[in-house]
């Protein structure tokens, strides 16, 4: 598996080469600081893994993909603690590792996308999702998200889910219309990145989206405009209450 590393600091380069070296399964094709020379080098090499910084001295490399003919490899980003470029990450389903690198963390993604090749690679719509919202920098950067289920990855606007309703580690997202997208990933992965659009978590499995409840029934439920019946737990009825009498 050939890998390429974009990254403009020299002792967290040199600290990732150690760690891939020990991996005999992984061949280091290329190493830059710059967007510029990691696209041409990108594009001659062919590396199946690129490991990219996102803040580099001469951009950022959601333009350097972005500008790339065809995307056919996969990408684990590097960031600082940035809750820009990690919410932009999380909406995009993207891989991500934090600054300083941990060879544990680092490891365990390479090996997943070793073990996971053919169904890794990068869309160009799930780049769209994380490059719109890391350039604008705030909540009114996009309305969408990119699910990544076991077949694709498919990205749905945020106004289009109804609610989100987790079952054994997974979460099943229900759209207008009565489509379904299960993903393999826990309900609390996508409480913190809806709550600010206007979901609440009413119950330990569900995340409703506050724009289609119709009505709100002391009994503890929620009714949703597509006539689905909503759990709200006794701890949650209190804070239901005061989204409500906010809204009114």
């Amino acid at each position: 598996m050939k890998l390429y590393i974009l990254e403009d600091e020299t002792l967290i380069a040199q600290h990732i080469l150690q760690i891939v070296n020990k991996l005999d399964y992984l061949t280091v094709v290329g190493v830059a600081a710059e967007i510029q020379t990691a696209k041409k080098e990108i594009a001659l090499l062919k590396p199946d893994l690129v490991l990219a910084d996102i803040r580099l001295k001469d951009g950022d490399s959601f333009q350097l993909l972005d500008e790339m003919d065809g995307l056919d490899f996969q990408v684990i980003f590097l960031t600082a603690y940035d809750q820009y470029a990690i919410r932009a990450l999380n909406l995009g389903a993207f891989a991500y590792l934090l600054k300083p690198v941990d060879e544990l963390s680092l490891t365990t993604w390479l090996n997943k996308c070793y073990h996971h090749r053919e169904q890794e690679t990068v869309a160009m719509q799930q780049l769209a999702v994380a490059r719109e919202h890391y350039l604008a920098q705030g909540l009114t950067a996009t309305k969408r998200i990119a699910l990544k289920s076991l077949e694709c990855i498919e990205v749905v606007s945020i106004d289009d889910i109804l609610y989100c309703k987790s079952d054994k580690g997974y979460t099943t997202f229900y759209l207008i219309g009565g489509r379904e997208i299960l993903v393999s990933k826990g309900l609390k992965d996508y409480e913190s990145l809806l709550t600010p659009f206007g979901y609440i978590r009413c119950h330990q499995s569900y995340l409703v989206n506050f724009k289609f409840v119709k009505k709100y029934y002391r009994e503890g439920y929620l009714e949703m405009e597509n006539k689905e019946k909503i759990l709200v737990s006794s701890r949650k009825k209190e804070e239901v209450l005061r989204y409500l009498e906010n809204i009114s």
